[in-house]
């Protein structure tokens, strides 16, 4: 199972965000932590299917030290809380 790099952001008091270096212009956000990483899973759905939509497909996600190694990235990896989001997300066994 593939697992995308998210940087987490605390946008303002009320609310936190989160992107993917390997995925330009995949965000997902929420009024907290637990909710912006709740949501990730659905951004990354949304994200695929629209490439999918243009005959492309998710680009294979990149290591935490391959995006280190990357000038636009380590200074936002440096300062910020990272996650891995898993893709395909697990199915709920609920």
């Amino acid at each position: 199972m593939a697992q995308y790099v998210a940087i987490i952001e605390d946008t303002d008091p009320d609310a936190v965000s989160l992107w993917f270096p390997d995925l330009p212009g995949c965000i997902s956000g929420g009024d907290d932590l637990d909710e912006a990483l709740e949501s990730a899973p659905e951004a990354l759905a949304f994200y695929a299917q629209e490439l999918i939509a243009d005959g492309r497909q998710l680009p294979p996600p990149r290591t935490l030290d391959q995006l280190k190694a990357e000038p636009e990235f380590a200074d936002d990896l440096s300062i910020h809380t990272v996650a891995l989001i898993e893709w395909p997300p697990l199915a709920d066994t609920e």
